[in-house]
């Protein structure tokens, strides 16, 4: 059975509560990825992604200069522990609706982050999802 920590990514990019967008921004365009974790004292306080910054912030006209990634952030985040096996993900994933996890130690230290294409690279290989997920990024 494989565990969380076997398809995990280890060392999430994150950001504090603090960080404006604009550099939430610049960090996810320059680790080509589409979610920061936000994090407070190295615990996870929310999850910001891509869509987050357009729907939350610019779309309403907040300052991404000026306006820090926790009035925008979901806060509401899940996690999984690196033991669990990845069908648990899966099952957390479904039932909220999501498409990425932290992944927490026992002191609710985030140690990595599990998303949908993890587990689709995991489960199928040979889906579209999987290709979808595995191939290199635009930049």
């Amino acid at each position: 059975m494989t565990r969380v920590r076997e398809i995990m990514t280890e060392v999430p990019v994150t950001v504090g509560m603090q960080t404006s967008l604009h550099a939430a921004a610049r960090k996810m365009r320059d680790a080509d990825i589409g979610d920061v974790l936000v994090t407070d004292d190295g615990r996870v306080y929310g999850m910001l992604t891509d869509r987050d910054l357009v729907v939350r912030g610019l779309a309403e006209g907040l300052d991404p200069d000026q306006t820090s990634v926790h009035a925008v952030c979901s806060t509401d985040v899940i996690g999984v522990g690196p033991d669990e096996p990845v069908r648990t993900a899966v099952e957390t994933m479904r039932e909220k609706a999501v498409r990425r996890l932290p992944v927490l130690d026992e002191a609710r230290q985030v140690i990595g982050v599990v998303s949908l294409g993890d587990l689709a690279i995991e489960r199928d290989p040979s889906s579209a999802l999987a290709d979808i997920s595995a191939a290199q990024g635009n930049t």
